[in-house]
């Protein structure tokens, strides 16, 4: 009887023990578009640089995970929690479906007017701690008519596939 328990015992410990894959591809599988940065970690604080008490340009941002599609990306970096409803710091509309990275004080397609009115990147600069979201959105087209924002919403919208997100968090010393 105990021959019989210790073999149990050993074929448990050798069906544990082996590897098994992390993941399983599924044919038809969706892959999940991601956003980050090489400057920052999602959920972590946006460096001095990228701000308006730094040198006030945009962080480097890459992507993976495109979904087949894709014929262009618009990219908004806004601050919901600015006092008079969200702020935004940069809209870029029109970046090209090859697009990977984007890179520091670049800018990857046409810009839109911020809430300073600016057509440019306008880095955070709150008084108290805020949130700030780079949001990119694939879409199934290449060129979108909008003019400003409150026409890019809709567009984006229409013609989404799917969007990622990366969250930083500043707050002026």
């Amino acid at each position: 009887m105990r021959v019989v328990i210790a073999l149990v015992l050993l074929l448990f410990l050798v069906a544990c023990s082996q590897e098994k894959p992390q993941t399983e591809r599924i044919e038809g599988e969706v892959e999940i578009m991601k956003i980050w940065s090489n400057d920052f970690k999602n959920g972590d604080m946006i460096p001095r640089k990228f701000t308006c008490q730094g040198e006030d340009v945009n962080p480097h941002l890459a992507l993976d995970g495109v979904p087949a599609g894709t014929k262009s990306f618009a990219l908004i970096f806004d601050d919901p929690d600015a006092p008079a409803g969200t702020w935004i710091h940069w809209i870029v509309k029109d970046i090209p479906a090859d697009v990977r990275e984007i890179k520091e004080n670049s800018v990857p397609g046409e810009q839109l007017s911020n809430s300073w009115g600016k057509e440019e990147y306008g880095g955070p600069c709150p008084p108290a701690l805020h949130r700030y979201f780079f949001r990119l959105y694939a879409l199934n087209v290449e060129h979108l008519d909008a003019e400003n924002s409150e026409e890019l919403y809709p567009q984006v919208e229409e013609h989404l596939i799917t969007k990622a997100e990366l969250m930083g968090k500043y707050k002026k010393s």
